[in-house]
């Protein structure tokens, strides 16, 4: 084949490793497909001293790699799925690949620190209101405060800011080679994860038949089934980075079970809950765990959410 194809993808080490995974897979499959890698910064990665949800609701890491992919100046693009908003611009696709890593959450502390031993107030930091909430939730006296940036710059500021720990993907510190940083798994009864999270997708232009004919054989119906049913969930409560929203699936055997929270906040309240579906129907999996959760107290907490960001909007924009 004598065309290069070009595969868009943000500038962070991190984004350049989780690309190359998909390269690597896609050359072993297919030794004669010229690959071109095309960095593209995102808002998300230009704005670092504002929290996620005071920047925008969605597609902070993603929106100026789509107008990439829909103007033609890339063939292909390579997220992590977490980063994906629950709606994707209008012509697009994404296929998951078969190899979803670890989707936890996990604690990088200063020595000695463990979950267990986290002193009263201990300063914990992170980017993320779904990971606040759920652990205000577990420990209410936890002192959470917002750190942005790359994972290596993150891993720099738990010394220099003099925090206690921090809380990040596993898949990122895995990915990079830096699993010894590792101080604990968060169990998912503590922190649900990401919807996506630790799943690689490649987004493609739906007249593309070419591009999901190359694709289509790194993509597994398990894996590609649980990020359905996460997105589905996350789709129904229209989900932005403004609220605490986690999903985990897992599939056993014929039927995927779901696990989904959504939060206040500061953890106050949380409704969550668990259901099993058919692998074949994941999408309507999340919608009914969805619907179940609306009904438990999630509308509520939608409009109070939503409620207080139009207010702090008002405040800082009068």
């Amino acid at each position: 084949m004598s065309k290069s194809f070009r595969i868009g993808t943000r500038g962070s080490a991190l984004a350049l490793q989780q690309t190359q995974v998909v390269v690597d897979r896609l050359t072993a499959a297919k030794p004669d497909v010229p690959i071109e890698i095309i960095t593209i910064r995102t808002t998300g990665d230009k704005i670092l001293d504002v929290p996620l949800a005071k920047i925008g609701d969605k597609g902070l890491f993603v929106k100026e790699i789509e107008e990439a992919l829909l103007d033609g100046r890339i063939d292909w693009a390579v997220h992590s799925v977490k980063d994906l908003p629950s709606q994707l611009a209008a012509g697009l696709h994404v296929g998951i690949l078969a190899a979803r890593e670890d989707p936890s959450d996990v604690l990088v502390a200063r020595p000695g620190l463990t979950l267990a031993t986290l002193p009263p107030k201990a300063i914990i930091g992170t980017s993320s209101l779904r990971r606040r909430a759920q652990l205000l939730h577990w420990r209410p006296d936890l002192d959470i405060v917002p750190i942005r940036g790359n994972v290596d710059t993150r891993l720099r500021k738990l010394a220099a800011e003099g925090l206690d720990g921090i809380v990040v993907a596993a898949a990122g510190l895995l990915r990079m080679g830096w699993q010894n940083r590792i101080t604990d798994i968060i169990p998912p009864d503590i922190c649900l994860p990401a919807v996506g999270q630790g799943a690689l997708g490649v987004e493609m232009r739906h007249d593309d038949e070419a591009a999901q004919a190359l694709f289509a054989p790194l993509t597994a119906l398990p894996t590609q089934a649980a990020v359905v049913a996460e997105r589905s969930f996350l789709a129904r409560l229209a989900g932005g980075c403004q609220v605490p929203i986690a999903a985990l699936a897992k599939v056993d055997g014929d039927r995927i079970v779901l696990r989904g929270m959504i939060s206040a906040v500061d953890g106050l309240p949380l409704v969550q809950g668990e259901r099993w579906g058919r692998l074949e129907a994941p999408e309507c999996l999340g919608i009914e765990l969805a619907e179940e959760l609306l009904q438990r107290g999630a509308t509520d907490i939608l409009r109070q959410v939503y409620a207080t960001t139009r207010m702090s909007r008002e405040v800082n924009h009068p």
